[in-house]
């Protein structure tokens, strides 16, 4: 298969995880016979800094013009602590996503076995969690319109859905749940929005189309709750763009690091691969970025393009860097192993995945040699 991929590394730590991910496409492209191609281009601070817009014309015609995108991460300092900076890296991220009609957010959130005594939770809570939230991402709260009085002393945001933006989204959750345990948990608000309510009536009609898969409603506090209470009650969540955005970051301690959570965002034409993280500008060049959520990002790229077989590659050989311990600090604080050791690691055993014998006592990571 031949894709053309849109990179855009974006700021802080972006650029250093979107290398690894796209050492680890190339892997697969030579072990698969694929021909995967790349066009990098500006997002966020950085393009601020080079062309006064946090989305350049030349970026978002270079992402038109792609099969898919693969996204790094996006903010800086500079405007993160500025509340009243007029143009801001994340402005560029929101202009994308609408100007690309992503209205749909994917994140899958897994317990690894190897992991489960880094989270801050009970290891009995979380082990065996397993789910993937789909939040919509195109409307809502952060589209609405916005409004400030001229003497700054009243404000309002407005959310607004339609029934269709609700129907797209939801019929994508069910046939999710259908592939995996037939269960589907709707997040909302509805005892006291409007939107909500809506939201209720237009999921409850479509779940009559899938049998099979349960519906479960949740208030969006007392799903907060459950996520750190009872997380393998979860399989497919689905609820509205500020809740998701809020639920999906929480969800990240049962992993043990933020560093893990991959993310699609897909449309009826286009898709954004990224991990979820921040920019994490603290930790710019110092290596110790955990590179595993944009490379299992780069594996849900795949599976798009119904390439099954070399993402569960990607995920096996990024599995494996975990079960051996092969991990950055966020995960192993006293590990010596780099942003880039953990690439070439996953890189290395999808080449050599027949040939491998692993275990942590002999392997040299980074010189091209992993008996």
């Amino acid at each position: 298969m031949k894709l053309n991929i849109a990179v855009l590394p974006g700021d802080g730590i972006g650029p250093e995880v979107t290398n690894q991910s796209i050492k680890v496409l190339n892997a697969i492209a030579e072990k698969f016979n694929h021909q995967f191609t790349y066009k990098h281009a500006l997002m966020g601070a950085i393009a601020i800094d080079e062309t006064g817009e946090p989305l350049p014309q030349k970026t978002l015609d270079i992402c038109l013009d792609s099969d898919a995108i693969l996204f790094g991460a996006i903010g800086d300092p500079k405007y993160d602590n500025n509340p009243n900076a007029k143009v801001r890296p994340e402005q560029g991220l929101l202009a994308l996503r609408k100007a690309l009609n992503l209205y749909t957010n994917i994140r899958p959130v897994k317990a690894y076995d190897a992991l489960l005594d880094k989270s801050p939770l009970k290891e009995q809570i979380i082990k065996g969690a397993d789910m993937v939230i789909y939040r919509e991402l195109t409307s809502g709260i952060y589209f609405g319109k916005k409004y400030l009085s001229e003497d700054g002393t009243k404000a309002s945001d407005d959310c607004a859905y339609t029934e269709e933006e609700i129907s797209r989204i939801t019929h994508e959750a069910f046939k999710a749940a259908e592939k995996r345990n037939n269960k589907v948990t709707l997040v909302d608000k509805a005892n006291v929005l409007e939107t909500s309510r809506l939201w209720r009536k237009v999921v409850s009609n479509i779940a009559k189309e899938y049998p099979s898969v349960e519906l479960d409603f949740l208030f969006v506090d007392n799903a907060a709750m459950q996520m750190i209470l009872n997380p393998k009650q979860f399989d497919v969540i689905l609820t509205e763009n500020m809740f998701g955005d809020i639920i999906s970051d929480e969800a990240s301690v049962i992993g043990g690091s933020i560093g893990l959570l991959a993310s699609a965002s897909t449309g009826n034409d286009k898709a954004l691969f990224e991990p979820i993280h921040g920019s994490y500008p603290q930790a710019k060049g110092k290596g110790i970025a955990n590179p595993i959520a944009s490379i299992l990002s780069s594996a849900m790229l795949l599976d798009h393009f119904g390439l099954t077989e070399e993402a569960d590659v990607i995920r096996e050989a990024s599995e494996k860097s975990i079960e051996l311990g092969i991990c950055t600090p966020d995960l192993i604080p006293n590990s010596t192993y780099t942003t880039t050791n953990v690439g070439e690691f996953i890189e290395e055993y999808i080449t050599n995945i027949n040939e491998l014998s692993l275990n942590s006592d002999n392997m040299e990571v980074g010189q091209s040699t992993i008996i």
